[in-house]
């Protein structure tokens, strides 16, 4: 969609007339009417009662000018984010990380980073796995976090370390097991397992569905939602159970059961950025992963050399 056309049908919407719309764009009748006619052929439904004066929006117009309007709040936004970038000409470094995937570490490795480097601007971008690659190939990321080990020519990517896998349980689990005590897949398979996220696939989701087929169970009927901290509301409410990286533990909820696995289930934490990277950002960024690492106690011999 053209945002072009998107503030003509704003300004239309605004001044309830073709004529008056025209003159506050400094255009036409004509074009200005054609431009909404081709929205309106793109979308298969009139957005407007032309029969009605002032002119007046259809319930899809309506929802259409709702849309419309934040998706050009958004462009503005970005502009204005991209000129005072410019004129500020300071260097970024952004990081890709999925959604939900690391709560535990990652304000800490931030501070540390803006105090090693506090002339580059550290930004975050929600996004798979599978998002992160493209978007380090089109150069919108320079790293990125991730739970999948993707495999591209021009990506490089490091398991920094294994992290571990709990199962929350919910609540009616409490007499049968306490929080640390050790829980078998097969004990949780008897919940209805939750997975997320639902998309885009393939995801954590499909992780967690290939550790359950590794020990020969085939979930019945998972339920898949789109965050962690769903999955995790619906097991406080008894819905079911899931599995969570042990960085997610402080968003479970009081009542919900959190207990190791046995034999004992992990996740990766995989850094991917874009083959032969020298830039001073992702150096910077390494070497704050190291130090941080090695004050944690984290095995990673990957980080070694930068320690």
């Amino acid at each position: 969609m053209d945002v072009k056309k998107l503030r003509y049908f704003v300004t239309v919407a605004s001044e309830r007339s073709f004529t008056a719309a025209a003159a506050r764009l400094n255009m036409s009748q004509p074009p200005l009417s054609r431009r909404i006619q081709e929205i309106e052929e793109q979308l298969g439904v009139p957005l407007f009662n032309r029969d009605s004066r002032p002119l007046t929006l259809t319930p899809a117009g309506r929802l259409f000018h709702e849309q419309a309007l934040q998706v050009l709040q958004r462009v503005d936004e970005m502009a204005g984010t991209m000129k005072r970038f410019v004129q500020a000409e300071r260097p970024r470094f952004v990081l890709g990380l999925i959604p939900s995937g690391f709560h535990d570490r990652l304000p800490e490795v931030i501070r540390r980073y803006q105090q090693l480097a506090p002339d580059i601007d550290f930004v975050l971008s929600e996004m798979s796995s599978l998002e992160q690659v493209l978007a380090l190939k089109e150069g919108r990321i320079d790293a990125g976090l991730g739970r999948m080990r993707v495999e591209d020519a021009g990506i490089q990517r490091e398991v920094l370390r294994e992290e571990e896998v709990l199962a929350a349980m919910p609540p009616a689990q409490s007499a049968e097991g306490q929080a640390g005590d050790p829980v078998s897949l097969a004990e949780v398979a008897r919940h209805r397992v939750i997975l997320y996220p639902r998309d885009p696939r393939p995801s954590y989701a499909d992780s967690i569905v290939s550790i359950f087929r590794d020990v020969g169970i085939q979930l019945d009927r998972p339920i898949e939602v789109r965050e962690v901290q769903t999955a995790l509301i619906m097991v406080a409410a008894g819905m079911g159970a899931c599995l969570i990286p042990a960085s997610a533990r402080r968003l479970v909820h009081p009542e919900v059961i959190c207990r190791p696995i046995r034999p004992a289930v992990t996740s990766p934490v995989v850094l991917s950025h874009r083959r032969d990277d020298t830039s001073p950002q992702l150096a910077m960024f390494i070497r704050t992963l190291a130090e941080l690492y090695g004050e944690w106690g984290y095995a990673s011999p990957i980080l070694t050399d930068w320690q």
